[in-house]
């Protein structure tokens, strides 16, 4: 993270060594985590690893069994805190007969500077249906109405979970355009979603949770490095075991007619493919993608 965005006057919410216990299961461990002004932080993990308890603890709708949690300098059930924050769970039930623009306008009249109407429905992608039933809308405009209401109050914290379900690839990247342009304004989002993809395109922090306990934290680009390998992927007449003999080969796999090799120096490997398969073609060289990263930290975090 740049330094600059590490002052802390520029935190806007915090867990402190907080722990989240329900009976004998503690669904938060000693957990800390600090989100700051104009970033958008993917909270990843897999069912059960605490991501909701610690996002309803930052909601003010659970209390920590111990350690601290703040918003804006505040506890999160204060009024003040709770009207800087807007969020879109998927959690409760929202009234079908409503139309789209009642919605909006019931939302808008609980905060005190809320944003126009108009603007809502502009960057939600809502212009056109103002007269529809929630009951009547697909699961994507559903989702969209869902991110509308999470704006009316001109929030300066995003609690996103699971926004582009049920959306089509369309709709999604447009989603994905409002939250970054919501974040160049200075504005904070928490996205949790399952769409790993989603994270790599939005974040610029990603956090990996585990069990309750933070296991991983860094830029995606770092996430990824982790694993410190990159993909090849290409088609060749080249045996699988001649492949796998190759310094810096990691494993190599065929499906159809592509191969794809995990190595730990790119160069080399491609250079004697090329040598040895003058047919050699469609080579593509990337790295390791968030959600093969992902996997692997949870998966070494479960063994642990």
């Amino acid at each position: 993270m740049p330094q600059s965005q590490a002052r802390p006057e520029n935190v806007i919410a915090s867990l402190a060594s907080v722990t989240k216990q329900f009976g004998q299961h503690t669904a938060v461990d000693e957990l800390s985590l600090n989100l700051y002004q104009g970033e958008v932080v993917a909270l990843l993990g897999q069912n059960g690893a605490g991501k909701t308890t610690a996002v309803r603890m930052m909601l003010g709708l659970t209390e920590p069994t111990s350690g601290e949690v703040r918003i804006f300098g505040r506890d999160p059930r204060e009024r003040a805190a709770r009207m800087r924050i807007g969020a879109m769970l998927q959690v409760g039930a929202v009234p079908e007969h409503l139309y789209v623009r009642e919605h909006i306008d019931l939302f808008s009249s609980y905060y005190p500077n809320p944003l126009p109407a108009a603007e809502v429905m502009a960057i939600a992608g809502l212009t056109g249906l103002e007269n529809r039933r929630f009951g009547k809308l697909s699961g994507g405009e559903k989702q969209r109405v869902l991110f509308g209401v999470a704006l009316c109050g001109n929030p300066d914290l995003l609690f996103l979970d699971e926004p582009t379900v049920g959306m089509d690839i369309e709709t999604r990247q447009a989603l994905w355009s409002q939250i970054r342009q919501f974040a160049a304004r200075g504005k904070t989002v928490l996205l949790t979603t399952h769409y790993l993809e989603e994270a790599d395109a939005l974040a610029t922090r990603v956090v990996v949770v585990q069990k309750g306990k933070l296991i991983a934290e860094g830029t995606p680009a770092q996430i990824k490095a982790t694993q410190g390998h990159k993909n090849i992927r290409c088609r060749t007449v080249l045996e699988l075991a001649f492949i796998a003999a190759l310094p810096s080969v990691i494993t190599v796999r065929r499906e159809g007619p592509v191969t794809h090799i995990a190595v730990s120096e790119s160069e080399s490997v491609a250079r004697a493919l090329m040598l040895h398969d003058a047919a050699l073609s469609d080579l593509e060289i990337n790295n390791v993608a968030l959600e093969t990263a992902f996997l692997a930290l949870t998966a070494s975090a479960g063994k642990s």
